[in-house]
């Protein structure tokens, strides 16, 4: 099996060291490259083809956002997860809609941080705690808010006309349920194949039936739905 290849972009030397360090305690990981902006990290990218890229958000001259969408944009299969010390709205909201597959603090423990670099790897969207909750709080206080100025909400046309009305004729089986509420909890597919004592596969067949039930695009929006109809509980 090859290595999992990260390049690490971080303005501060000893932390991009330290960081190479890190991952590098584990042999399924490998670290092509080390960059200082987000220009230099797009740029070593087009020459190094990491998988992932490790992506500090706060930097000189070329920021993470610049390097998050550079990168998205010319090299759409590279995952990017940022690693930064900033949690506030304005970050957050750039780093998420700039592309970015994962958003987690430097406070992490260096073993959350090397599972989360595979589970980007594998496809699946990483939020720190914190991170997570306030884009859940935020997506739900929206929809409330649209809801509540009489607009209606529809998971596969946006705002359409008779969404609403759509959506509660959806039905769940209690296991589906669980799985909702799971995944509102920000459970990924390993945690909730321990919760409820199934087959990992099992659960991803199961995410993924969810998303063509109800239209939706990822597990994100997957989450904001099981907020918005109270199937978080």
């Amino acid at each position: 099996m090859s290595s999992i290849k990260v390049l690490i972009a971080d303005d501060i030397r000893i932390l991009r060291q330290g960081l190479k360090a890190v991952l590098e305690q584990d042999e399924g990981i490998e670290v092509v490259a080390l960059a200082e902006n987000g220009k230099e990290a797009f740029e070593k990218s087009k020459v190094y083809k990491p998988d992932v890229v490790l992506m500090d958000m706060r930097m000189p001259d070329y920021d993470g956002e610049y390097g998050i969408r550079a990168i998205k944009k010319e090299l759409p299969d590279v995952k990017v997860l940022v690693l930064t010390t900033f949690d506030d709205e304005e970050t957050v909201d750039k780093a998420v809609m700039s592309g970015a597959d994962g958003y987690l603090l430097k406070e992490m423990e260096d073993e959350k941080v090397i599972a989360s670099v595979k589970s980007v790897y594998g496809g699946i969207s990483v939020f720190g705690d914190s991170v997570y909750r306030s884009m859940m709080s935020r997506m739900a206080e929206n929809v409330n808010n649209t809801n509540s100025a009489g607009s209606t909400y529809g998971t596969r046309h946006g705002n359409s006309a008779g969404a609403d009305e759509a959506e509660s004729d959806i039905t769940f089986t209690d296991r589906e349920r669980e799985v909702l509420r799971l995944v509102a909890e920000g459970y990924d597919n390993k945690e909730i194949s321990t919760e409820l004592f199934l087959a990992e596969g099992t659960v991803r067949n199961q995410v993924s039936k969810l998303l063509d039930k109800l239209s939706l695009k990822d597990r994100t929006q997957l989450a904001v739905y099981a907020v918005k109809h109270g199937l978080d509980e």
